[in-house]
């Protein structure tokens, strides 16, 4: 393989293979990777000028999840101590508060419950909606829908149709990791598996459903298992109908590893460094020629390494995370708050532009 010859294919948006793409990121030199992924930014985003940012706020509904992902803290099993369900009373104090912020959307995360039912969801949306009429739900993902199908002996279109109808906006890339089987059946064996995480994808953009991907690495997956799962990423986004949402954005974060029981198990693991993120991002730009939005995640790797990524393919720095605890709870300690968020924007030389879920400009 010539790098001359992927950096053409690569700006004609034609599609790299799992063995193009990791010769590219085996062997293209970091600058050129980051040039690369910041002409193709400019292609799909006319005014490159901008750089995108959100205020929301991630509510956990409950923490009690059988799920058993060794990379969560976070999560306490059925009855063990500590367990929780939010209250609606929680609700309305912590969406007060966002309003009082500015913010419109809440960001809500699920876990496997087995005390809660579709019913359950159903009722807090719809309760949500009635008492806070311009709130958006960002909420569940793929792994909870596919849950409560399983429980409720459900389709997944029939799931999601019920909680769109009870007010849910549009569904997270939650739970995606890495879409391969192996990685799954190692880090979070009661999760749903990669085809069934990406069916239920199908199904959100066969219903015009707003989603976004995601993908957490640099644990124990391969070079080449990072690459697959982009490819499945594009290859479902290019069964979406002809103006339909499908996927908005693509967010890559690394994995924290701190106190976790993956860590446990594999002392060996080495966090992915400033060098290895700012190339993921390059080649996420390059592998998702069809996703028009990539996310950068300075809640993982901090400001300055994020700044960097909006000239490597980034377009977007996320959200100012009023309150986040999984990942947290894993040793990403990070905070911005919105001045602080457009200041960083502007330093690394962009204009800071306020954004809803669907990546509508709205300030």
């Amino acid at each position: 393989m010539n790098l001359g010859q992927l950096y053409t294919k690569a700006l004609r948006l034609d599609d790299l293979s799992v063995e193009e793409l990791v010769f590219l990121y085996e062997n293209a030199p970091t600058p050129e990777l980051m040039a690369l992924g910041h002409e193709l930014r400019k292609i799909h985003k006319k005014d490159d000028r901008y750089v995108g940012w959100i205020i929301d706020r991630n509510v956990n509904i409950t923490n009690i999840c059988i799920a058993g992902c060794k990379f969560c803290n976070f999560s306490r099993r059925p009855r063990e101590s500590g367990g929780y369900v939010t209250t609606m009373e929680e609700y309305r104090q912590k969406i007060q508060e966002l309003f009082a912020l500015g913010g419109d959307q809440v960001l809500l995360q699920g876990g496997l419950n087995p005390r809660l039912r579709l019913k359950d969801y159903e009722n807090l949306f719809s309760s949500l909606k009635k008492e806070f009429s311009e709130l958006k739900l960002h909420a569940l993902g793929p792994a909870e829908v596919a849950y409560l199908a399983k429980r409720e002996r459900l389709t997944y279109r029939q799931t999601l149709e019920r909680l769109m109808a009870a007010g849910l906006d549009s569904l997270p890339g939650a739970g995606a990791e890495i879409l391969s089987e192996r990685v799954r059946s190692l880090v979070s064996p009661g999760k749903c598996s990669a085809a069934e995480w990406l069916e239920v994808m199908r199904v959100a953009h066969e219903l015009n459903l707003p989603t976004s991907a995601t993908m957490m690495f640099g644990f124990i997956e391969t070079l080449e298992e990072r690459m697959q799962h982009l490819i499945l990423l594009r290859d479902l986004q290019k069964q979406k109908a002809e103006g339909h949402y499908g996927f908005i954005t693509f967010v890559p974060w690394t994995f924290q590893s701190e106190g976790t029981e993956l860590e446990r198990e594999h002392p060996e693991i080495q966090e992915a460094t400033a060098d290895e993120y700012v190339r993921m991002i390059a080649i996420s730009r390059i592998a998702l020629n069809n996703i028009e939005n990539i996310q950068t995640s300075w809640l993982t790797v901090g400001k300055e390494i994020a700044q960097l990524t909006l000239y490597g393919g980034a377009n977007d720095f996320g959200s100012i995370m009023i309150e986040e605890n999984v990942v947290s709870s894993a040793g990403a300690h990070y905070s911005m708050n919105a001045q602080q968020i457009q200041e960083a924007i502007r330093e690394a030389g962009f204009v800071p532009r306020r954004r809803n879920q669907k990546y509508e400009f709205i300030d």
